[in-house]
C-alpha cells in the first residue's frame, strides 16, 4: 500500500474539516447523512482512513484521519445533546416516529371504541329481538280463543276514567 505525502495528508485534512463544518451546519447532500461515510465521500478520501489499523505484527495504530472522525463524532454528539439535529433526515425520522406513535395510540382507542359499540349493538339487537318475540307471543295469545280480551283503544284528547285531569 502506498503512503501519502504530508502535503496530500494536509490537503485531505483541510477538505475533511471543510466538509465536517458543512455537515454539522446542516448542509447534508441529497442521499447523504450526517455520518463518517458521507464525510469521507464528500471530502474525496477513503473511509478506511477514519478507522484504526493494525501493523503487520498485530499491534494497533491509528488511522490517518481517525482523530478527525473522533472530533466529528464528538461534535455531532454535542449538537444532539444540545437538541440540534444537523441532519434534516434524522429530524424528519424522529418527527415521523412521534407521529406514528400518536397514530398507533389513536388507532388503539378507536378499536376499543368499536369493540364497545359492537357489544352495545349486540345487546340492543338482542333486546329488540326479545321484545319482538314478546309482541308476537302476546298477539298470538290475543288471537287464540281464551278468556283474554283486547281493551278498547283510548280516544285522543280524552283522559281515561279516574285520572287526575
Amino acid at each position: 500500500m502506498a503512503r501519502i505525502s504530508d502535503e496530500t495528508r494536509r490537503n485531505n485534512e483541510r477538505a475533511i474539516r471543510q466538509v465536517m463544518e458543512q455537515l454539522l451546519a446542516g448542509a447534508v447532500p441529497p442521499g447523504g447523512k450526517c455520518d463518517i461515510k458521507t464525510l469521507a465521500t464528500q471530502a474525496g478520501v477513503a473511509r478506511t482512513g477514519f478507522y484504526p489499523k493494525r501493523n503487520r505484527d498485530g499491534s494497533p495504530r491509528p488511522g490517518p484521519y481517525q482523530h478527525l472522525a473522533e472530533e466529528f463524532e464528538r461534535r455531532l454528539a454535542a449538537l444532539r445533546e444540545a437538541g440540534a439535529t444537523p441532519d434534516p433526515r434524522a429530524a424528519q425520522v424522529e418527527r415521523l416516529k412521534g407521529q406514528v406513535a400518536g397514530l398507533k395510540d389513536r388507532l388503539a382507542e378507536r378499536q376499543e371504541q368499536l369493540a364497545e359499540l359492537g357489544e352495545f349493538k349486540q345487546r340492543a339487537l338482542s333486546q329488540i329481538a326479545a321484545q319482538q318475540m314478546e309482541i308476537q307471543r302476546l298477539r298470538e295469545a290475543l288471537a287464540a280463543p281464551s278468556n283474554l280480551r283486547a281493551l278498547p283503544r283510548a280516544q285522543r284528547g280524552s283522559a281515561p276514567f279516574g285520572s287526575c285531569s
